[in-house]
């Protein structure tokens, strides 16, 4: 299984819960997604980022497919230009 985790920090954080719904949105949507959570952040620390996105697939071509899939390239149309930063880790497990 590979786990996909992403963190955002947008240029304005009262962007990030309708980023939330929209990401959740895509459960269901996506059938390379076969587990996801979206987590807004409670703290605002000076570190912190606002979301942080997760999502499991089965294989590195599965999260490959999501990247490509409409649904979510249509998202990150929307995510992209109130993004101020973003971080990515893919790990097995």
């Amino acid at each position: 299984m590979l786990t996909h985790v992403v963190l955002m920090k947008f240029t304005d954080p009262a962007d990030a819960p309708e980023a939330k719904k929209l990401l959740e949105g895509l459960a269901g949507r996506v059938p390379q997604i076969r587990e996801l959570s979206v987590h807004l952040d409670v703290v605002r620390s000076p570190v912190s980022y606002d979301l942080c996105l997760i999502t499991r697939h089965e294989s590195a071509e599965e999260l490959r497919g999501y990247q490509e899939h409409p649904e979510h390239l249509d998202v990150a149309g929307w995510l992209r230009p109130r993004l101020e930063a973003r971080a990515v880790v893919d790990h097995e497990g």
